[in-house]
Order: structure tokens, then sequence, then C-alpha cells
């Protein structure tokens, strides 16, 4: 199924105002200037890594490509932008017929970034392309941030599952986006269900303290529980006194029960105190879940308990300390003119403060060594070298206005566990470091 057809409630029927006004500004002075179709090169990028991380994420892509189709300034868009005189007539006219034309090309969605890397290339008018900034940049910011907390916590996590369970830690929207980049980056299954109707996650979900807490006895809500979902179900366990419910729980569902949960106390002294009395009791098949604030240090720390799964909410959702990626949209090469053919011109921010880019059409390229792990992040303009043909990283996403990389969320979310698995085993340590492999650029003609 094309989830992305449905047309379903948790989407916008159009992005074109998920915009900041000087995209606007800038355009309307272009068209009077005579410069808006000129041919024109946007690339995304991050100057640098969250302090500390190894790689980036790559996630949100699939996103991108539907916000761009969507981006139709419709008849209440156009009225809102008149009423607030924020543009001319003859700017809403252009908008009125606005529909996206030009090329886009990406790294694919679950791949691995870093520093300097051209995660994706906008290629069209200068009008076309620069109204698509903020909507790029706020998707792409936000998802490559959780899915590179989520791909940390999966890597802490080892084979044991995880579960996105942090809708009420952030927007409800927000939440669906960080429920799809948290599969990307890793985890099982999310408890959200706008994510699992509009994407396709897997979904779980149980009970939490509030339904103990609704019947007289601990022993009535698990027998409720139990006979409403089953013996399979996951029993929370750590409402009053943790011993007591376990065997509570055991005697109720027998050996049979699926899970419990724990959600509070020092998680590896419970964890094995649990696992102990709950083989004691003959439910050896019994696993056990813990939630409770985790992040990929906490979980890291779990490694040794007997856990069998991981819920994680607030630390995830919010990207484990760094809830954005830093990427930028700048403008790296333009023509004189709307020519296809017209040769395209580098240009570059050469400002002082760190903010400096660098000008040119770029390719990228990852070179491996004999091994076939990754030693270096190759971005060039001009030329590919011979050596990198088949190391290329960027592909169509979009040619001709029309998008060609949709793809089911599983291919992302394997290709994330390959590309990671590529990189040098120190991109899985949890200390801080600087990028796992370094970037380095080849200067060529941009080309056109």
């Amino acid at each position: 199924m094309n989830t992305a057809d449905l047309g379903l409630p948790v989407d916008v029927p159009s992005t074109a105002l998920f915009t900041d006004q000087y995209e606007l500004t800038m355009l309307r002075a272009a068209l009077k200037a005579g410069t808006a179709e000129r041919r024109s090169v946007f690339e995304v990028f991050t100057r640098r890594l969250p302090n500390g991380r190894r790689y980036g994420v790559v996630a949100g892509t699939g996103r991108v490509l539907d916000a761009v189709e969507n981006f139709r300034f419709d008849p209440g868009v156009l009225g809102f932008l008149r009423e607030r005189r924020i543009v001319d007539e003859e700017t809403l006219k252009w908008l009125a017929d606005y529909r996206f034309s030009g090329d886009i090309w990406g790294y694919p969605e679950g791949e691995v970034y870093f520093p300097g890397s051209p995660i994706m290339r906008v290629e069209g008018s200068f009008a076309e392309c620069v109204l698509l900034e903020t909507v790029i940049l706020s998707i792409l910011n936000h998802d490559s941030a959780i899915a590179a907390a989520a791909s940390r916590m999966a890597s802490a996590a080892g084979d044991r599952p995880l579960i996105e369970m942090g809708a009420r830690r952030t927007h409800e929207l927000a939440a669906v986006a960080a429920a799809r980049a948290a599969y990307v980056g890793g985890f099982a299954t999310t408890s959200d269900l706008a994510a699992g109707f509009r994407y396709g996650i897997p979904t779980v979900g149980t009970s939490a303290h509030a339904f103990t807490l609704l019947h007289d006895r601990e022993r009535d809500a698990f027998q409720a529980q139990v006979e409403t979902l089953g013996r399979g179900t996951t029993l929370l366990v750590d409402t009053y006194d943790v011993a007591e419910a376990v065997r509570t729980a055991v005697e109720v569902a027998g050996p049979e029960l699926g899970a419990v949960r724990i959600d509070s106390g020092d998680l590896l002294l419970v964890a094995h105190r649990v696992r102990q009395q709950l083989d004691e009791l003959g439910a050896t098949d019994t696993k056990i879940i813990v939630t409770s604030d985790l992040d990929e240090y906490a979980i890291a720390s779990l490694a040794a308990a007997p856990v069998d799964a991981y819920g994680v909410g607030t630390q995830l959702v919010t990207g484990s300390g760094h809830p954005t990626s830093s990427m930028v949209y700048k403008l790296v090469a333009r023509a004189d003119s709307a020519d296809p053919k017209a040769p395209l011109v580098p240009v570059a921010k050469k400002s002082s403060g760190g903010k400096m880019s660098v000008g040119g059409r770029k390719w990228a390229a990852r070179r491996l060594d004999a091994d076939g792990i990754a030693e270096a992040e190759v971005v060039g303009t001009g030329p590919v070298p011979a050596e990198l043909a088949d190391r290329q990283l960027l592909v169509p996403l979009v040619r001709g206005g029309t998008v060609v990389a949709r793809e089911p969320l599983d291919v992302p979310r394997d290709r994330h566990i390959a590309a990671r698995g590529n990189l040098p085993l120190s991109a899985t340590q949890l200390s801080r470091g600087e990028p796992v492999i370094p970037t380095e650029y080849v200067h060529g003609r941009s080309g056109s």
C-alpha cells in the first residue's frame, strides 16, 4: 500500500506555507530583477556533526518527497498572502502556477553522512528551488536527529528490540515523524497509532499504571487484562511492590505470561531479581521489558541485565540531547540564464565566523579499505575519479518534477543497518569522539 496517496488526517493539504517569509521576498525581488529563472543548484549539508557524534543518519527523505509534491499555493494560501501584503500581485500570479519542475538528488534514506556531505541537491530555477528551503530543512533536520539517536540506541541494544513510545513527549505531528525516523534508525515498533496508520510501522501497547490504580486490587487489574488480551500480554509490575506483582502476575496468567514491564527503580538490580523470580515460578519464557527515561547510555548499562526489550520515549523524540542536525540549504552554483546548456558558475559564502561554504555542484563517494570498511567520505566537483565511480552516494529522487524514488519504509531501515555495518567499529562507541571517517574534498570544475 502506498500510504502517501491516502490523504490521511495526519497530513496537511498544502506544504506551501511551511516556509519563511524571506523566501517569498527573495522570490518577489528576483522576479522584478529578471534573475528568478536562472538555473541554480542548492545543496543540503551540515558543517559539523552534533558534539561528540561520530556519524549522522539521513532520515525524512520520503517525507520531503511528499512535501515537494504537496507544495501548492491554493486559493486559501494565496488569499492569506494577499491579505497580509506579503507579496505583490505579480508574485501571487507566479505562485498560483507553482509546481516544482526541477531535479532532486540525495543520499538515499537510511544512509549515513558526515560533515560536508551533500545530503540533498536541488536543481532548477532559483525561484522554484529557493521556496523549498525551509520545508526541506525542517523535515531533514528533525528526522535525521531522531534517526541518529535511534541508531545509537539500536547499537547499544544489540539484538534486543526497541519500542518507540515518545508520542506524549512532543508535538502530535512531530510524534508521527519521530516514530518513522526511529524505525529507520533501528526501532522495531511504535506505540503511536497515527504512525502505524500513516507508515505501516508495527504498533504495540498494553496498559499503564492508571489501569492498575483503577481496580480495587492489583490482581483484579491483571485478571481483567489477561481475560481480555490473553496470557501472552505484558503486565506492568511496578505500581506497588514488584515482587508481589510478579507473583500475582504468574498466578493469574500462568507460566505462559508473555512479559512483564518495569518502569521505575534501579532497572539493573530489579531486572535481575525479576528474572530470578520468574524462573523460580516456572515462567522461564516470560520476557522482561524495561522503560523509564532510557537513552543510549542507560541501554548500554543494561547490556548484562536479563532484559528482553526496551521502551524509549523522551530521549528519543528529543534526539537524545541533539534535537536538530544543524543542516543548511545553500546556493552553490548558478547560471546566467534559464538555458539548460548555460554553464554553471560556482558560488559560495566567504564570510568569517565558521559559516563558509564550498561552491560548485558536488558529487560524493565513500572510499573503502581492502576489507570493505569505509575510510573516507570523498566530496568533489567536476569529474568523478574512476576508482570512485561505483561508490557514488547521491541517487535521483525527483526528475523533471516527478518523484522517482519512493520505497517501502523497510528499505531505508535495512539500508541503514548495512551502512552502519560498513563503518569502522568505533562508530558504535558511545564515548565522545570525532566523525568516524574524515571528509576529503576533490576540487575540479563545477560542470553543468
